[in-house]
């Protein structure tokens, strides 16, 4: 979708910059969708740094047989807040800050619904990461129960469990204010002549995530408050000395991951939808078959949660139920991936670092989907239990999924947000690096599960010896590659260091966000553009 803006169509932006605060006042007072936009991904980032040195502790420790750097209770520490920093510090924060710049910008709305409620849904995320991290210090250490904080042993940790409770309540307010927020915008501030079924196919995914995370936030909160009044107010809810049971905890706790594992995904997949069409010069294949997909991947993650409770004694019945509607999902997730290969299908692509990124995503989130379904066959399933083929599935789709459209997007959009351009070969340096390093860390973790080594474990025998040894120097390489990312890539545009970015600086990109100048205006879309029936062009 293209528009050309009328005079007011930016409200001469440029003249309303004396309105804003400046210095720390203009961040803490922040309530412009795009300087909090900003300051989610900048703590995203850092958020990913400090999860990132967790999982280097874990391969350094993992590097050969024996124990080297870390006890087990603190390699077991690791494990935990690696994962819960990187979903609920990580991801989950970056595609919110990508949602506040780029919605706005692409429905023709002047910011966000509630401009406040923005600014609270990111200020509560400092206290609850410093209190996450920082129940390192607690007696005890942090806790060390694995990201998904199964009972019983979540019940036996010291006081940190309480400090990640409370963490994740803290988080979980933050995600629902700001889906309540998404909702609204995309909901009723749209452009006139923009119906929902023209809307670019990020607002598509957001929106549909929004309604996710509405639903089953709650289902964490709950899950964990039971295991609060378990430790502290003598209820038995997963204690099974109390006549409690633990099993309970996971079909609660996996009711809410499920959904989780999508919503951290179906944001990515908006901005895969947005890059693929611009380089290759297309419009996108099936338009309204990506947007059913998208809900039918929402409404189907719900009935499939118990896939990851194959091994807990579940009748045959049960185990069929949850194996046939994981592959159900393989269904609209195929219909995605075919109408991407569709839309590169005899186009004049060009590969720009966005390019890619959306490409590489593409291929190595295609390899964890098959993983995925592998994983979905119960018989199989409970072969590989726990082990590092489910580590590797899961990276494949978390690391290569959704990080890589994180990058994908910033190579995208960066020009949009800074005014500069990204230097083309340090943005391929990145890419390359990435990928190579990437696939160097998990591509082995799959034989190390088909040959049975368990997840979290500290030590392991001396036949694990040479592919644990390959995957730490790839994650070591990794590691670096994204730090390089930040100095070489990030910090240049941040500084405005670079060739000024044209409004659309990329030729295939449509869309109202590339009909603003670059950098974008600290107000846009005062007067809302005025779309004709096509939504094609602006009436004026």
């Amino acid at each position: 979708m293209s528009a050309v803006l009328d005079h007011h169509g930016h409200g001469h932006a440029d003249d309303h910059a004396h309105d804003h605060p400046h210095g720390w006042r203009r961040w803490v007072f922040a309530t412009n969708h795009k300087d909090i936009g900003t300051m989610y991904l900048l703590f995203s980032f850092a958020m990913l740094m400090i999860g990132g040195v967790l999982a280097l502790g874990i391969r350094a420790e993992l590097f050969q047989p024996g124990l080297q750097f870390v006890n087990p209770q603190l390699f077991n520490q690791l494990t935990t807040m690696h994962g819960l920093i990187m979903v609920f510090g990580a991801i989950m924060p970056a595609f919110v800050g990508f949602a506040n710049w780029m919605i706005p910008l692409q429905i023709g709305a002047s910011d966000m619904a509630f401009a406040r409620m923005n600014n609270l849904s990111f200020w509560l995320l400092i206290p609850a990461s410093l209190i996450l991290a920082g129940s390192f210090f607690m007696p005890g250490g942090a806790p060390a129960a694995g990201w998904t904080l199964y009972a019983p042993l979540t019940l036996q940790m010291g006081p940190s469990m309480d400090a990640a409770i409370f963490a994740m309540h803290i988080m979980g307010a933050s995600s629902i204010m700001g889906s309540i927020n998404i909702i609204v915008t995309i909901l009723n501030m749209r452009a006139p002549g923009m119906t929902l079924m023209k809307m670019p196919l990020f607002c598509w995914t957001w929106l549909i995530t929004a309604y996710l995370l509405i639903a089953v936030m709650p289902v964490l909160a709950g899950a964990i408050t039971m295991t609060l009044t378990d430790r502290h107010f003598g209820t038995n809810f997963f204690n099974p000395a109390g006549g409690g049971d633990p099993v309970m905890y996971q079909h609660i706790f996996w009711f809410f991951g499920h959904p989780e594992v999508y919503i951290m995904i179906l944001p990515a997949f908006g901005i895969v939808s947005a890059i693929i069409p611009a380089f290759a010069r297309k419009p996108l294949f099936g338009y309204t078959s990506m947007v059913y997909a998208t809900a039918s991947i929402a409404i189907l993650s719900f009935i499939v949660w118990a896939h990851h409770m194959f091994t807990t004694g579940m009748p045959v019945t049960g185990q069929l139920f949850f194996m046939y509607a994981t592959m159900l999902i393989a269904v609209p997730t195929g219909v995605k991936i075919f109408n991407w290969v569709a839309t590169m299908w005899r186009g004049s692509m060009t590969f720009e670092t966005p390019m890619l990124f959306a490409v590489g995503f593409i291929f190595v989130f295609t390899m964890g989907g098959f993983t995925g379904l592998i994983l979905s066959m119960a018989p199989v399933d409970i072969q590989l239990q726990d082990t590092y083929y489910v580590v590797a599935h899961f990276h494949y789709v978390l690391v290569a999924g959704s990080l890589y459209a994180l990058f994908a997007g910033v190579y995208y959009w960066g020009p949009k947000w800074t005014g500069v351009m990204y230097s083309e070969t340090r943005g391929k340096i990145h890419f390359w690096g990435s990928l190579i390093f990437f696939n160097i860390t998990f591509f082995p973790m799959h034989f190390l599960g088909l040959a049975g080594m368990p997840r979290r474990y500290a030590d392991y025998p001396m036949q694990f010896a040479d592919f644990n040894l390959i995957a730490s120097v790839g994650a070591f390489g990794f590691g670096l590659m994204q730090v390089y990312f930040f100095v070489f890539v990030v910090l240049p545009m941040m500084r405005g260091v670079g060739e000024k970015a044209a409004a659309k600086p990329w030729e295939g990109a449509e869309g109202l966000e590339w009909e603003v100048p670059s950098p974008a205006p600290f107000h846009t879309f005062e007067n809302p553009p005025k779309l004709n029936a096509t939504a094609t062009r602006v009436i004026g």
